[in-house]
């Protein structure tokens, strides 16, 4: 039998969790909107799939940044790596890491990307949503 204090300190411990992960997600994302009114119909589809497979929620939700890289300026821009090495942010880097986010690491960003199981279509969408940000 368990005493009213392993109880009280399973509480505290559950409360405790809880709450580490509301100021994570938190921390995550932006008050920022996004103009959809010159979108394609693909851009909008990425949109919203970036929306709801939560990228938005480290990316931000304005694609303003977060724990992850701004999407807003992205395309084109050089990327720096945690290795030290530079690409250029194009339609197949960003294709790529989508695909398989740990392949390269983007410098100075602590969370890594999780995996996904995006269909190529989807990230190809995505992708499109991205470029469309400039």
């Amino acid at each position: 039998m368990r005493s009213s204090g392993g109880r009280v300190t399973s509480a505290i411990a559950a409360l405790s969790t809880a709450a580490i992960a509301v100021v994570a997600l938190a921390s995550c994302s932006s008050s920022a909107t996004v103009d959809t009114a010159n979108l394609t119909d693909e851009q909008r589809q990425g949109l919203l799939l970036a929306q709801s497979s939560g990228c938005a929620s480290c990316h931000g939700s304005g694609f303003t940044g977060g724990v992850g890289p701004a999407w807003k300026g992205l395309v084109g821009s050089q990327v720096t790596l945690t290795d030290g090495s530079t690409v250029t942010a194009d339609h197949a880097y960003l294709t790529a890491a989508i695909k398989e986010p740990a392949a390269q690491l983007v410098q100075g960003y602590a969370i890594a990307m999780p995996r996904n199981s995006l269909t190529d279509a989807q990230i190809a969408t995505i992708v499109a949503y991205i470029e469309a940000l400039g």
